[in-house]
């Protein structure tokens, strides 16, 4: 059943939304389908809005428009809801590896044993890159941000993998989703490495995902680096958490770029530059960036009540989400992991992560934190673990766009099946000049 007669045969004539509008003086009624999904509020289906009324609908940041169907990723923010395929991200987090997660985001089922082992071959066989691409990194400057190196060599992908552009062609859908999700920790690391001046490491393809990536980061020719296992496993669990999340900013971006037939490397490349922006992917950056304003222990309720206070421009990073309205699922999780790593890499004792936990303790004790239920966010714990594993801030979301490559892919999959799917075409309310006379140069 394609997806337009998958929602029609869920509305029916008494399952119809009625709006009375009032133009020149005259009142029309009209109906529109109510769409049922399997989580969530009723859609009301408005693509015959303009046509049956004229009108159109303003909704800037399309905050209350759906604007494709989904059988990826639930999230319910009043509930503290995040779903995968109907799978809870704690479940996902506390029991999977990432690519039995990026498995079941691509074909919607967990894989068992064997299709977990043959997909890992498919990843593994394909986290090499072209050895020319390593060549394009020498035209970045060295001090290049890395997220500027991602964009563009993953955009650059497309230039040396003509065998995977035909996007009619489902074994070349499938070859670029593995390329991408094998590629990009090492596109990642090679653009930490080079901002470093160190040699690029080669994948080992004995590793698992975040132990390779962690390997590919730290380890040089000189001496044999062993990856510790309790940060490996912090890692996996960071990378589980940010694999997807609805129709964010950035898989919209993937999605309206792959609307126009945009090839699937530069989709992702589009991806990767919308998550660039401070609103939406360097929130965990932004947590340690105000632990070092805040400085001292001594400090922390001065700060605290600043937060608090609606004419000061402070905000507490890291606490509350703009989805999530109770409490951060993600958080949950990453909370036991943050403190297993601070003991497994000996920082308890460095002032910033003291500064960090003691931040914690109090805001959770607080009656107003607790009333506005602003409790510690993803994007507290996940930027604590990873500055204590010797991450630089600069990498942090580009840890994010290695996470979020999966959750892109999928996306992008399914909109590619999507028979209903059209190129976006956002409408806009116009509110510059009506038509006006044009004057030639010398009569103005």
């Amino acid at each position: 059943m394609s997806s337009q007669k998958k929602s029609d045969s869920i509305a029916s004539l008494d399952q119809m939304a009625k709006f009375t509008f009032t133009k020149n003086g005259i009142e029309q009624t009209f109906e529109f389908p109510l769409l049922s999904q399997t989580l969530g509020p009723e859609v009301i289906d408005i693509r015959e809005l303009y046509t049956k009324t004229g009108y159109l609908t303003y909704d800037p940041g399309f905050t209350s428009t759906a604007s494709c169907e989904s059988s990826i990723t639930f999230v319910d923010g009043e509930q503290g809801l995040l779903l995968h395929r109907g799978y809870s991200i704690q479940d996902l987090a506390n029991h999977c590896d990432f690519l039995e997660v990026a498995y079941l985001l691509l074909y919607g089922e967990i894989p068992n044993q064997s299709q977990h082992e043959k997909f890992e071959e498919n990843i593994i066989v394909h986290t090499m890159l072209h050895e020319q691409l390593i060549n394009f990194y020498q035209g970045f400057r060295r001090d290049a941000h890395p997220m500027a190196i991602m964009v563009g060599v993953v955009g650059a992908l497309s230039a040396f993998y003509h065998d995977s552009l035909d996007l009619k062609d489902p074994e070349q859908r499938e070859l670029a989703s593995y390329r991408l999700i094998a590629k990009m920790p090492s596109i990642a690391a090679m653009a930490y490495k080079y901002s470093v001046g160190q040699p690029f490491m080669y994948p080992r393809n004995e590793l698992k995902y975040a132990e390779n990536f962690l390997h590919m980061m730290f380890a040089l020719p000189s001496y044999d680096y062993q990856v510790n296992k309790t940060v490996a496993r912090a890692l996996n669990k960071i990378f589980i958490l940010h694999a997807d999340h609805e129709q964010n900013a950035s898989t919209s971006t993937v999605r309206l770029a792959g609307s126009s037939a945009a090839n699937p490397f530069a989709c992702i490349a589009s991806g990767i530059a919308s998550l660039w922006g401070p609103a939406h992917g360097g929130a965990n950056e932004a947590v340690l960036n105000m632990l070092k304003e805040i400085g001292k222990k001594e400090r922390i309720p001065e700060f605290l009540n600043r937060a608090k206070d609606k004419t000061d421009p402070f905000r507490l990073m890291g606490f509350g989400h703009r989805i999530y309205k109770n409490f951060d699922p993600r958080a949950v999780v990453l909370k036991e992991s943050c403190h297993e790593v601070l003991e497994a890499v000996g920082v308890k004792n460095n002032p910033l992560f003291e500064l960090a936990l003691e931040l914690e303790r109090i805001a959770l004790q607080d009656d107003y934190f607790i009333e506005k239920k602003l409790f510690p966010n993803v994007d507290f714990y996940s930027g604590i673990i990873l500055q204590a594993i010797g991450i630089p801030l600069s990498m942090f979301t580009v840890l994010f766009a290695v996470a979020r490559t999966v959750g892109w892919v999928s996306q992008w999959r399914e909109m590619i099946a999507d028979p209903v799917q059209k190129i976006g075409r956002p409408r806009q309310r116009y509110i510059g000049p009506s038509q006006r006379q044009f004057n030639p140069v010398k009569e103005r």
